[in-house]
């Protein structure tokens, strides 16, 4: 009981802390609270958990830090019943949230051992309407397409095309670009095959990297 209550006391401090950074929206804020992050973590870094900092996960991938999940997901904007294309499962977490704001998640994993520890864990904890892929994001999931929403979690060289062609008309992608460091973007499909696009400072994330790895 002493364990539960110190979760959510770390959980409510971090939530203070992500909101003094500029995140408004109140249903990413109410989902950071609601979702314990130490369950996403190695035991190891389970009393970190609730710090603002990235930390590593299996297969040399990372758990992002807090305050950028907020950021992609308040860029987002998720409304509920939304169809939600999520590229990088990794822990899970970011799809967890996406779950709480009232998406219909589909989250595509590249690396096998991810892909199949988050599956375990998000069945674990009774998160419904979140559907796991072991895929290779750069191609999307087309069979399941449109989507109102696409988010990226990992940094790409170059925005996929097939994303841009799986987004719904008025549908948004929210992706990091860049090398070193990233520029994150909000792309908004337009009739016409057009596109708007919006900049929103810089972030860094592990490689978006294509095909699959066993």
């Amino acid at each position: 009981m002493k364990d539960l209550f110190w979760h959510k006391g770390m959980r409510k401090k971090l939530v203070t802390t992500v909101k003094s950074k500029g995140i408004t929206d109140i249903n990413v804020l109410h989902a950071l609270y609601a979702l314990p992050r130490h369950y996403f973590m190695e035991k190891a870094f389970e009393e970190k958990a609730y710090e603002d900092k990235a930390f590593p996960i299996e297969n040399g991938q990372t758990i992002s830090q807090p305050y950028t999940v907020a950021f992609q997901t308040q860029l987002l904007n998720v409304k509920k019943r939304e169809k939600v294309l999520e590229i990088g499962t990794g822990s899970g977490y970011q799809a967890a949230i996406l779950s709480l704001m009232g998406g219909r998640v589909y989250t595509i994993e590249r690396h096998r051992m991810l892909h199949l520890n988050a599956k375990k864990l998000l069945h674990a904890i009774g998160l419904k309407g979140i559907r796991l892929f072991y895929k290779d994001g750069y191609k999307g999931l087309p069979e399941f397409a449109p989507f109102d929403k696409i988010l990226v979690t990992a940094a790409a060289k170059e925005i996929p095309q097939d994303l841009l062609d799986q987004l719904a008309i008025g549908g948004q992608l929210v992706i990091p670009v860049g090398d070193e460091s990233q520029t994150m973007m909000r792309i908004t499909k337009k009739a016409g095959g057009k596109f708007h696009k919006e900049q929103f400072g810089k972030f860094k994330f592990v490689p978006f990297v294509n095909g699959l790895d066993n």
